[in-house]
C-alpha cells in the first residue's frame, strides 16, 4: 500500500505522462509549468544553461515536430517515498525537421528511462537516459 507522499507522487507522474501523450504542446507546457518546480535541477550530459522547465519545453518542441505522433508506454514504474523511476518505451513516425536532418518517414522505437525526485507535488531532480544511438539508427541517421 503506497503511503500519503508516494500516492501524491505517482499521480503527480502519471498527470504529467498524460499530458505528454496529448500530442498537444500547449497541454504538455502548462503541465511542465505546474508539475516541474521552477528551480528543478535537469541533471543531463548536455549542458545548456537553460532551467529545467525552460529545456524540457525545447525538447518537447522538438520532439513533437519531428514526431508529431510521438507516445511514450510506461514499461515499469516503481516508486519509493520520493522518488519515482520509470522505463518507457517511445514511438512515433518521423515527419518533421530532427536534428538538422529533413524528415524520413520512418518509425522509431526506442527505450528511455527516469529518475524523477518530487518535493511537494513537483519534480526537483529529474534524470535521464534515453537511447537516442538506436533512434538515430532507425532513422538511417547513423549507422
Amino acid at each position: 500500500m503506497p503511503t500519503v507522499r508516494e500516492a501524491l507522487t505517482i499521480e503527480t507522474y502519471r498527470r504529467f505522462h498524460a499530458a505528454v501523450n496529448s500530442g498537444d504542446l500547449e497541454v504538455i507546457e502548462t503541465a511542465i509549468e505546474e508539475v516541474i518546480h521552477p528551480d528543478c535541477r535537469f541533471h543531463t550530459a548536455e549542458p545548456s544553461g537553460l532551467t529545467a522547465i525552460a529545456l524540457q519545453k525545447r525538447i518537447w518542441a522538438t520532439l513533437l515536430r519531428a514526431f508529431p505522433d510521438l507516445h511514450v508506454t510506461v514499461d515499469d514504474l516503481l516508486c519509493a517515498d520520493d522518488k519515482i523511476v520509470a522505463r518507457q518505451t517511445v514511438t512515433g513516425t518521423n515527419t518533421g525537421e530532427y536534428r538538422g536532418m529533413p524528415p524520413t518517414g520512418r518509425t522509431v522505437r526506442y527505450p528511455e528511462i527516469f529518475i524523477f525526485r518530487f518535493a511537494d507535488g513537483q519534480i526537483v531532480d529529474l534524470w535521464g537516459v534515453v537511447d537516442v544511438l538506436s533512434q538515430l539508427r532507425q532513422l538511417g541517421h547513423v549507422t
